[in-house]
C-alpha cells in the first residue's frame, strides 16, 4: 500500500469521526476541553473540520498520481 493511500485513510477516518461526533452529538467526544466554546459551536466547528477534512481525502484521492516502485 502507498503512503500516499495511508494519509488519506487518516484524513478520511479523522473527518469522519468530527463529522458523526458533531451529528450524533456524541458526549464522550465534547466533555473534553475543546467545549470550551459552547457545546452547539464545537459541534459546528468539527462538522465543518470534518466535511473539510473528507473533502480533502476525496481530492487527494482524485488528484495524486500512484507512486511506482
Amino acid at each position: 500500500m502507498a503512503p500516499q493511500y495511508f494519509v488519506q485513510g487518516i484524513f478520511a477516518t479523522a473527518g469522519l469521526i468530527a463529522l458523526l461526533a458533531s451529528i450524533l452529538n456524541w458526549n464522550w467526544f465534547f466533555t473534553a476541553q475543546n467545549a470550551q466554546l459552547g457545546r452547539g459551536r464545537a459541534r459546528l466547528f468539527y462538522g465543518l473540520l470534518g466535511v473539510i477534512m473528507i473533502g480533502m481525502a476525496v481530492f487527494f484521492f482524485l488528484n495524486t498520481q500512484p507512486v511506482s516502485e
